[in-house]
């Protein structure tokens, strides 16, 4: 009991990894949040962190390519895979794309409580790009929590940590 109250209350520091300032080839956005993501992801181009965005994800892929053109992202510099439909497949398909097209360094941009699994399986499925992490924080103040669901997306993070772990290999460490 006492551990899973720990995990509830150091779930930010436990759950989110965030790479800081840095510059890549392009961002990858994973599909699934409320609208932070690509948000974030505008944010990260406008600050020139990377010339490129690519959104990965399967039922708001669109959704997430039309925010960003609405947030200032020429449609040009957006690309989109609309296939996945897991953060494994958004590492499988995404992946795939990177490769062929010659990318070194990519920036993840997903939830903050979704950060630490996502990069796991993005560096498990390609070691040899490198990946970084610039998570959002939007709903971040734990007073937030109950907000759209936050207080299960939150527990149910570490079952899915276990479980990419015990299923694909992914350490979150």
């Amino acid at each position: 009991m006492l551990a899973a109250g720990a995990a509830i209350y150091f779930a930010q520091e436990l759950l989110s990894t965030d790479s800081g300032p840095i510059k890549a080839d392009v961002l990858v956005v994973l599909g699934g949040g409320w609208n932070e993501r690509s948000k974030r992801a505008a944010e990260l181009f406008k600050e020139q962190a990377a010339p490129r965005i690519m959104i990965s994800g399967w039922g708001d892929c669109q959704i997430n390519r039309r925010r960003l053109i609405e947030a200032g992202v020429p449609a040009q510099a957006i690309e989109t895979e609309c296939e996945s439909r897991t953060t494994w497949q958004n590492a499988q398909f995404a992946t795939k794309r990177l490769r062929e097209q010659k990318v070194r360094r990519v920036i993840l941009v997903t939830t903050w409580f979704h950060s630490r699994r996502a990069l796991a399986c993005f560096r498990h499925y390609a070691p040899e790009l490198e990946f970084y992490s610039r998570p959002s924080y939007y709903p971040s103040r734990r007073v937030q929590w109950t907000r759209r669901g936050l207080n299960h997306d939150v527990p149910s993070e570490y079952v899915k940590l276990l479980g990419y772990w015990v299923r694909y290999g992914v350490c979150p460490l």
